[in-house]
């Protein structure tokens, strides 16, 4: 950067440390950045507020009956076995753990898991791909379960992905399960479902830092870390509302009613 601004004539010359001090000074951190995207879904608000109504045990209006569940399910893909080329050396003291860089690819699974949001339970299993059958599968071993199986509703809540998507998805769902209910989040919005703040707990403390001799393992260590998940966990503190929500969507209405003006405004200048 330092280069840079006396290559434009923007300074005479100037160090690298000056500019690692301004930049420290003024806080600006050019490096980092946050992603970010439209809202596409032409139905976002009632999809959403479908979910994070049920989240507060309400749906259409209505409380949920104490025989009435809420899950929210997904799956977790590419779980890769990396086979480091020399043995991790345990952390010591004064030492953080050390991992070869050097590895064998072991092959890749995808983790499928639904979770209770209001018992912190969690159903998983490792399966070679995603698809429509996986994920059946994974639904038949939660809903041949107790509360599940004589449950008046058991709402699935997912995502829009090819496993689980459209009413082709509901309809198949509600055949063979007539007690289950599928919920979609909005298109892009993954960021809804529960199941996802599971995944980064996953990513966390069992994947990483991916250091595993075969698949095996893999499934190993993540029906461990399930059974001392579901012993120990208690429901995520969502808090994120409706009247959240209603105060997002009107500051986006907000802010894209203003930039329409200066956009009329510009022509108008021109």
């Amino acid at each position: 950067m330092a280069a840079e601004l006396t290559a434009r004539g923007i300074t005479d010359t100037v160090s690298a440390s000056t500019v690692r001090r301004w930049l420290r000074e003024d806080a600006l951190k050019p490096w980092q950045y946050r992603s970010w995207i439209f809202i596409r879904d032409p139905d976002f608000h009632a999809k959403a507020q479908h979910v994070l109504d049920l989240y507060a045990r309400r749906f259409e209006g209505a409380p949920l009956g104490e025989d009435e569940n809420v899950l929210s399910s997904d799956e977790k893909t590419s779980v890769q076995a990396r086979c480091r080329c020399h043995p991790t050396l345990a952390p010591g003291r004064a030492r953080v753990m050390r991992v070869n860089h050097e590895y064998g690819r072991g092959g890749a699974l995808a983790y499928l898991a639904a979770y209770d949001v209001h018992r912190a339970k969690v159903f998983g299993g490792c399966e070679p791909k995603t698809g429509i059958v996986p994920f059946m599968a994974l639904v038949a071993q939660v809903m041949a379960t107790e509360p599940y199986a004589s449950a008046q509703r058991v709402f699935w809540i997912v995502d829009n992905g090819s496993s689980h998507r459209g009413k082709k998805a509901i309809d198949r769902l509600t055949k063979a399960f007539p007690n289950a209910v599928m919920v979609h989040t909005p298109v892009h919005a993954s960021w809804t479902n529960q199941i996802e703040i599971f995944f980064s707990i996953v990513q966390r403390k069992v994947v990483r830092p991916n250091d595993f001799t075969d698949l095996t393992q893999v499934r190993n260590r993540l029906r461990a870390f399930e059974d001392r998940y579901n012993a120990t966990a208690q429901p995520f503190q969502w808090k994120f509302t409706t009247s959240d929500l209603d105060d997002l969507l009107a500051r986006l209405d907000r802010h894209t009613s203003a930039d329409r003006q200066e956009e009329s405004s510009v022509v108008l200048a021109a």
